[in-house]
């Protein structure tokens, strides 16, 4: 019996890799606030206890843009090579 799948293996790699990317910035974003909070402790590491929590606040708005530039690329790759791969869930990362 052949399995025959409804997408590519190229689509597979992208998707490996735009998951790849976004367990990436959250554990970065975990640790700049695990960090930001521990610099908390004393008076003296404030101010730089504040920029770590703007940075893991800077990427927690790279979480959306992750997933709407996957959706983009998959749905372009979709269209050029004529596929209709699975659709996206709000299992998705």
């Amino acid at each position: 019996m052949e399995l025959t799948l409804p997408w590519t293996d190229d689509e597979l790699v992208l998707r490996n890799r735009y998951e790849t990317l976004s367990i990436v910035n959250d554990l970065l974003i975990a640790v700049w606030f695990l960090v930001g909070s521990i610099l908390f402790f004393r008076e003296s590491t404030t101010y730089a206890g504040t920029w770590f929590f703007v940075v893991g606040s800077a990427q927690l708005m790279l979480r959306p843009s992750i997933r709407l530039s996957r959706r983009i690329h998959l749905r372009r790759h979709r269209q050029r090579h004529g596929g209709s791969g699975p659709t996206e869930s709000s299992q998705d990362f």
